[in-house]
């Protein structure tokens, strides 16, 4: 039987890369022999930062050039739409060319039997399906908002023309938080991915049953092969650690700009933690709201700003000179600092003992790293799923509060307090991580699920699962 060599293949954005490589990690602690593939342009940044360092030690990495010239501000919301035009043609025929390479006696590593594509490229996985290697989709989203992605077009036939509204919707069973969808391009263009990604031999997503229960059999019966695996949250996934495999590499204190030193010195459950993540852009004016609704809450608050994320400033130092302006009241109680970009920074702030509610974008990794601690979030969502994400937080799994998609400084204020004080919401979020931490550990449902997806790849490699062709006519 030949070995199992799988490629994994990310949306080149950090908030994809980042479960892939959880992802990457349980598949070659599984005994599976791994092949990371990074855009020309990320692993150049990851290579001068030194977070190459951080991947599993026996992680193969490649690399294939996005099409973009280097100083594009692909990462940035304005340019994602370039950059998803560029990866579907420029970025799909240098992963052709590659799979081509691959396939050739040039290489002295196994040939490829599967690929697993981010779902927001389905070009890459007909790319390898046309190459002959089996693909599988990985959606990085939460089994929510990906089900709401494949009920566009049911909706639209309903009528529920995307709208911001907080009253329920017709066409989506297993998705119980009302809601409609964002109609901003960027959405409408991933729910489209996503009724592709439904033609796939399978669909990955870090996701558990005890959380997306419903959702995640909603989604298996609009799957053409029927195959989901809920393996989340990968982050959480207890890792052995024989000699010689590392695991992820703790922050240095330089790294987290002293926040958990500043964390260290408040007590346990005292501090609120804002993070907006990698993509949110807000104006002067949301931002000061947030910050004054902070100050006005009364709680010691650690607030992390992106450079880039203020409309009318580009630079670090407008946005923090801002910042500090605003919190200026709260004296010894805020501290303000700009934006790391190393994973584990992100993950060891909202574990901190001292964290007791986190202000999120809710994107899902985030969601899943505060469901995962325990934390309270009071999500201010910002695009795509996160406003789904949201409102399952507020309304349907309770670890948290909605503030919607508007921010005031009333708002801000009422709802941290809440969180902070609620024992019902915290004792919600403190239940939820007794289970997922159930869901992750051997015999857990996510557990479970791992160990199918890795029979399942071992398999297709073996050629004995039926090819797409054959699912397409049955």
């Amino acid at each position: 039987m030949m070995a199992a060599h799988v490629v994994l293949f990310p949306w080149p954005l950090q908030g994809h890369i980042n479960p892939m490589l959880h992802l990457a990690a349980a598949l070659l602690d599984a005994g599976l022999r791994v092949t990371f593939l990074h855009t020309d342009h990320n692993a150049r940044r990851l290579v001068l930062a030194g977070a190459l360092q951080s991947h599993h030690p026996r992680l193969r990495v490649l690399s294939i050039p996005d099409g973009l010239p280097d100083d594009h501000p692909r990462s940035a919301a304005a340019g994602l739409m370039d950059l998803f035009h560029s990866m579907r043609t420029a970025g799909c025929a240098a992963f052709r060319a590659l799979l081509r390479a691959e396939a050739s006696s040039a290489t002295s590593c196994p040939p490829v039997t599967c690929v697993v594509a981010d779902g927001v490229m389905p070009f890459a996985i007909d790319a390898a399906e046309e190459a002959g290697v089996p693909a599988i989709a990985f959606r990085t989203e939460s089994a929510c908002g990906f089900l709401c992605y494949l009920c566009v077009p049911r909706l639209l036939q309903l009528g529920e023309t995307p709208a911001a509204s907080d009253e329920p919707v017709c066409g989506v069973p297993g998705d119980d938080a009302g809601g409609a969808p964002d109609p901003v391009p960027v959405l409408l263009t991933v729910a489209d991915t996503a009724a592709r990604c439904a033609a796939s031999r399978a669909v990955i997503l870090n996701a558990a049953a005890s959380m997306e229960g419903p959702a995640l059999a909603s989604i298996a019966a609009r799957l053409q092969g029927g195959h989901v695996f809920a393996v989340g949250p990968l982050h959480a996934r207890p890792r052995p650690k024989p000699a010689g495999v590392g695991a992820e590499a703790e922050p240095a204190a330089r790294e987290d700009g002293g926040c958990a030193a500043w964390l260290d010195g408040h007590a346990d459950r005292s501090v609120v933690y804002v993070n907006l993540g990698s993509l949110t852009v807000v104006s002067a004016e949301q931002l000061a709201e947030l910050l004054h609704g902070l100050v006005a809450a009364g709680y010691p608050f650690l607030c992390v700003l992106r450079p880039d994320m203020v409309h009318e400033m580009s630079s670090s130092g407008g946005v923090l000179r801002e910042a500090a302006t605003a919190v200026a009241g709260a004296g010894g109680r805020a501290l303000v600092v700009e934006w790391a970009a190393h994973r584990a920074v992100h993950r060891a702030l909202v574990g901190h003992r001292a964290v007791g509610c986190f202000v999120t974008h809710a994107g899902w990794n985030s969601a899943l790293e505060a469901a995962a601690e325990g934390v309270p979030a009071v999500c201010w969502p910002y695009f795509a799923d996160q406003q789904t994400v949201s409102r399952f937080v507020g309304a349907v799994w309770r670890n948290g509060l909605d503030i919607k998609d508007a921010c005031e400084r009333d708002v801000v204020e009422r709802m941290v307090r809440e969180a902070m004080e609620s024992a019902e919401i915290r004792a919600a979020a403190q239940a939820m991580a007794r289970q997922l931490r159930l869901d992750v550990a051997p015999g857990g449902s996510s557990a479970k699920d791992l160990e199918r997806l890795v029979a399942f790849i071992t398999d297709l490699s073996a050629g004995q699962v039926p090819s797409r062709v054959d699912v397409d006519n049955n």
